[in-house]
């Protein structure tokens, strides 16, 4: 049997299990690959939202990615929450030399609104955006990371220009639309991708918007899924249309689940897909 490949996700543990670390391990067996993990910060939420979260000692994230890198055969490193300034400072650095694809989730904030990252550490994500292939923002994470307004399709494509301009190293980025007009039926997700001559090529992918109370997890599910789907196929078309189809089916199959008081995870192991 021939040995799978293997993403590094990087990022927050989730003692609810739907977001972070969990729902990226749960999403790398659904797709087929083998996930290890380093946690940055340990989190106490749950499906009602996060009600703190306690960074790691920086040294300890780093020995962590060190253990993985140095034994397994690590193509893709997956990074979601970082949590402090000396954290993204060390992502960055150990990753300095690592040549595979880094797709970086910034995660901002919950989705309660609560930020996520402690004192500065803004400034510092530049690191962590100097060394990723791919960017996964949703809409308020771009404009956010842009400094650029993203209401409309225009602005959108201007934001994301603009990140591309700033880090010769990104390759590809994905939009999630979800958080753009919330009252409509249909979802319209955004690809990016570098061309040669540095100008960009624009690909969407729209999917109808499901009613469900079962969304926590699903930004850190899209992420790990793109990644681990570019890690299988070598297309960043493909990971992005995968992924996007991913995360629609695991809200449908999801939508009768009733756990938890808030909004409730998704299931993984209903559905199992391989691009």
């Amino acid at each position: 049997m021939a040995a799978p490949p293997v993403v590094l996700s990087i990022a927050g543990s989730d003692p609810s299990g739907g977001a972070g670390i969990q729902a990226d391990l749960k999403t790398f067996a659904t797709l087929g690959v083998y996930g290890a993990a380093a946690v940055t910060c340990l989190t106490v939420q749950n499906t009602l939202g996060v009600r703190s979260f306690t960074p790691l000692d920086p040294l300890l994230v780093t020995e962590q990615i060190r253990a993985v890198l140095d034994d397994l055969p690590v193509s893709h490193v997956k990074i979601g929450m970082v949590g402090s300034a000396a954290i993204a400072s060390a992502i960055g650095g150990i990753l300095r030399d690592f040549s595979g694809e880094v797709v970086y989730d910034p995660v901002l904030k919950a989705g309660t609104g609560q930020s996520l990252l402690a004192g500065e550490a803004r400034a510092a994500l530049a690191q962590l955006l100097d060394r990723a292939t791919v960017l996964t923002p949703n809409l308020p994470e771009l404009a956010a990371l842009s400094g650029l307004p993203c209401a409309t399709a225009t602005e959108i494509t201007a934001a994301a220009t603009a990140l591309f301009q700033r880090h010769p190293r990104l390759a590809a980025m994905a939009v999630t639309g979800g958080h753009r007009d919330e009252a409509g039926r249909e979802i319209v997700d955004l690809l990016y991708q570098r061309r040669p001559d540095g100008s960009l090529a624009t690909s969407e992918h729209r999917h109808p918007r499901l009613a469900s109370r079962n969304l926590h997890g699903t930004g850190c599910t899209f992420a790990s899924a793109l990644a681990a789907c570019h890690a299988l196929t070598g297309s960043y078309e493909k990971a992005f249309r995968e992924a996007s189809r991913l995360v629609a089916a695991l809200i449908e199959q999801s939508a009768d689940l009733s756990l938890g008081h808030g909004t409730g995870p998704l299931l993984h192991h209903l559905v199992r897909r391989t691009p």
